[in-house]
C-alpha cells in the first residue's frame, strides 16, 4: 500500500547524510530530479477525480549537482496525510523573439526556431534512450517514453531502483526498492514545455541563442518561472532540425546536467499504463491491481 508522509525541513541533516552515503546510481538520479524541479515550496496535489483507465496512445495521422539539499517533495510511505493543494497554472516565463543573431549562415533565429517547433510539434510519442552526465562527470543511462499532452516516464537502468513518471498533472519519483514517491508539480520542471500539445519556445520561454555550431544547431534558453530561480535549458539539434540529440539544463545554483538522447522514435505506440501514478487512493489502488493483472 502507497500512502503518504511529509518531508520536513528538518529532515535536511538527514539528507546530508543520504547524499554521504547514496550509490553513484541514485546520487545521480537525484542531481537529474533537482535540476529538472529546483526549489519546491508546497506538496504536489491530488488530483480530484480519479484518472482514466490506461490506454495505449494512438499513433499520429500524417514528447549536476548533488541533490539540492533544500527540496522539500511529498514523500510517499506507509500511512500519512494526504496532500490536497492544486497545481499552480503553467506560467509564460517570456514573450518575443530571440535576442541573439544566429552564428552561421544557413538559417535565420526566427527560421531555425520555427524548424525545432515544428519538430516538437510533430511529436505525438518518442520513445528511446537516454544517458544523463552529471557536473562531476559521473553517467547513468535509461529508457526514455513519452506521450503527449503531458506524460513522460523515465526508466533508470541498474542498479539505479527509481524512475520517473509524469501523468499530465504531477510528476512522481518512484523508489522501486523502497516502495516509495516523491510528487512534484508538473509545472514546476523547466522540460514542462516538452509536454505540451502545441509548443512555440519564443513564446513559453525566453530565448537567448540561436546558434548554427560545427555539429548542428543549438538553441538557448530560459525558465523564469521555475522554483528557486531562473534554470538555463540548451537544446542540440542535427543540422536540418530533424532529430533533438541532446539537452543541457544548468539549475538556479549553477550546477549542469547533460542528458544525450539516441535511438529515437516517432510515433511508436506506447502503453497508457506507463503514466499511470498512484495517489493512494481506493480507485488509484484498484487501477494498479489491474494494470498488474494485466502484464506478463
Amino acid at each position: 500500500m502507497i500512502g503518504r508522509r511529509i518531508r520536513t525541513a528538518g529532515t535536511l541533516i538527514a539528507a546530508a547524510l543520504w547524499l554521504a552515503t547514496a550509490s553513484p546510481a541514485d546520487a545521480q538520479v537525484g542531481a537529474f530530479i533537482d535540476s529538472l524541479f529546483g526549489h519546491k515550496e508546497e506538496p504536489a496535489p491530488q488530483p480530484e477525480a480519479a484518472p482514466a483507465a490506461p490506454a495505449p496512445a494512438k499513433k499520429p495521422a500524417p514528447k549536476a549537482k548533488e541533490a539540492s539539499k533544500e527540496s522539500k517533495p511529498v514523500k510517499s510511505g506507509k500511512g500519512g496525510d494526504k496532500a490536497d493543494h492544486k497545481a499552480p497554472e503553467p506560467k509564460v516565463a517570456a514573450v518575443g523573439a530571440p535576442s541573439a543573431i544566429v552564428t552561421g549562415d544557413s538559417a535565420d533565429p526566427a527560421t531555425l526556431l520555427a524548424q525545432a517547433n515544428a519538430y516538437f510539434n510533430g511529436i505525438n510519442t518518442l520513445t528511446g534512450n537516454f544517458m544523463q552526465i552529471g557536473a562531476d562527470g559521473r553517467r547513468i543511462g535509461g529508457k526514455l517514453t513519452l506521450a503527449k499532452p503531458g506524460r513522460l516516464r523515465f526508466d533508470y537502468d541498474q542498479p539505479s531502483p527509481l524512475e520517473v513518471v509524469a501523468d499530465g498533472t504531477s510528476v512522481a519519483v518512484r523508489d522501486r526498492k523502497l516502495n516509495t514517491q516523491d510528487l512534484y508539480f508538473i509545472t514546476q520542471t523547466p522540460l514542462k514545455f516538452l509536454l505540451r500539445e502545441k509548443i512555440d519556445l519564443a513564446r513559453d520561454l525566453t530565448v537567448t541563442d540561436v546558434a548554427n555550431d560545427p555539429g548542428g544547431v543549438r538553441i538557448s534558453l530560459e525558465d523564469r518561472a521555475t522554483l528557486g530561480g531562473t534554470s538555463k535549458i540548451q537544446l542540440f539539434f542535427d543540422a536540418d532540425v530533424k532529430t533533438l540529440s541532446q539537452w543541457r539544463i544548468t539549475d538556479p545554483q549553477g550546477y549542469l546536467t547533460t542528458v544525450t538522447l539516441s535511438n529515437l522514435q516517432k510515433g511508436k505506440s506506447v502503453d497508457g499504463s506507463l503514466f499511470f501514478i498512484n495517489y493512494g487512493r481506493a480507485e488509484d489502488k484498484a487501477m494498479q491491481q489491474q494494470i498488474q493483472q494485466t502484464q506478463p
